[in-house]
């Protein structure tokens, strides 16, 4: 298997910023965008229950909508490419069954031999308040922002732009992208591209706390 060295992927993550002005001219090859949304896919969650959906707009009159519901930050419409993360509104014992069938068509095996792992993650859903975050919202909206990480990274690695942006109006979202019919919420958006040589955020040092304040070491 190929890794990266620790010096070149440290690199690309501090060359890695949140772009706010995106060349609107360039855009991200197909192959590139694939591997980009693979890796979001393959991001982990809870019990492994992929609680969300992604939403790539690509459709310029829909960007230019949603731009309005999100303080008309430019990187809406100038990105190359643009994923809104929803997560289920409520994670059911139907979709635990879902997810189990999808065990037994992907590894083999039979139904009956998960029943133990079903009816745990079954009586996790069944009971909110036992889920981390105490609450089936909590609990969904963080898996989001799972998958958002790996979207992020994997951006980096590529040496494609990005901005992760929680600056939206979610509920109008919702309706404008048809969550709500499906029983989902928007948490937060990612935009993606080739940062603007006009982007002065691109040229400021990265600001983090030393590792002696953020690192616990026992």
């Amino acid at each position: 298997m190929h890794t990266a060295t620790p010096d070149a992927l440290l690199a690309q993550l501090h060359w890695r910023y949140a772009t706010k002005k995106f060349d609107s001219s360039k855009k991200i090859p197909a192959a590139t965008w694939q591997a980009i949304e693979e890796s979001i896919a393959l991001a982990p969650s809870s019990y492994g229950l992929q609680p969300w959906k992604f939403v790539t707009v690509a459709d310029p009159e829909l960007r230019t909508k949603l731009q309005a519901m999100s303080f008309k930050q430019p990187q809406i419409v100038d990105a190359s490419h643009m994923v809104v993360f929803a997560r289920k509104a409520e994670v059911t014992v139907a979709d635990v069954d879902v997810f189990v069938a999808r065990i037994v068509a992907v590894r083999g095996g039979t139904a009956e031999a998960l029943k133990g792992y079903r009816d745990m993650m079954a009586s996790a859903v069944s009971n909110p308040d036992t889920l981390p975050g105490e609450s089936m919202d909590t609990y969904t909206r963080a898996q989001t922002y799972i998958a958002l990480g790996f979207a992020l990274y994997t951006a980096a690695q590529f040496g494609i732009d990005a901005c992760p942006m929680e600056g939206i109006e979610a509920p109008k979202y919702d309706e404008a992208l048809g969550l709500t019919a499906l029983g989902y919420k928007a948490s937060c958006v990612a935009t993606f591209g080739y940062r603007s040589s006009e982007d002065a955020t691109g040229k400021l040092a990265k600001v983090r706390f030393a590792h002696e304040s953020l690192f616990i070491r026992k």
